[in-house]
């Protein structure tokens, strides 16, 4: 995929509006280009603006769709393993910034609950880069359902919040050299 060509949507499809988070249609045959394809989800611009699209409308850029993982009923007496629960969220990034959430230090807590009679619940704090960002909703919506893909998880509950308000140096080293901040 060349992030820099002009590509025209093959059909209609949903996306977010970049920051606001506003639901939009955009339409067949509009010029697209695309500026970051991560963890399942496309950052395009169109006319100057930027969207977000889900990687399950891949086939409007000409791309093959992802499938949306079966519900997780499988093993619901199985542990969590807290890793992977991480692992997930590494999948989920901020449409703007080429980095995962966990490693920009948007996460601020997680909790593994198990729920009687079978199941877990994951319960994750996270916070956003701005607190007027109107895509915070659509990050926790994203992590939520990647969260939810995680064998032996019946519940997930992520909560925004601003407190301890986020800085640059919570970012992973790694995270800060990518973006040329070290």
């Amino acid at each position: 995929m060349n992030t820099g060509e002009i590509i025209r949507l093959k059909r209609d499809v949903d996306a977010f509006i970049v920051p606001s988070g506003d639901k939009v249609t955009l339409k067949k045959e509009e010029p697209v280009r695309i500026t970051q394809a991560l963890g399942g989800t496309y950052t395009i611009v169109l006319n100057g603006n930027m969207f977000q699209m889900s990687g399950m409308d891949a086939d409007a850029l000409g791309f093959e769709r992802e499938e949306i993982p079966e519900e997780n009923f499988g093993d619901m007496k199985k542990e969590v393993d807290a890793q992977v629960v991480w692992d997930q969220l590494k999948s989920v990034y901020d449409p703007e910034i080429p980095v995962n959430i966990v490693d920009l230090g948007l996460i601020y807590d997680l909790a593994i609950t198990p729920m009687q009679p079978s199941g877990n619940r994951i319960d994750i704090k996270m916070t956003l880069t701005a607190p007027g960002c109107g895509m915070g909703p659509v990050i926790a919506r994203d992590a939520e359902q990647k969260v939810l893909a995680v064998p032996g998880v019946a519940d997930v509950m992520v909560e925004l919040v601003w407190e301890p308000q986020w800085s640059k140096d919570m970012m992973s080293e790694e995270a800060q050299l990518q973006l040329g901040l070290l």
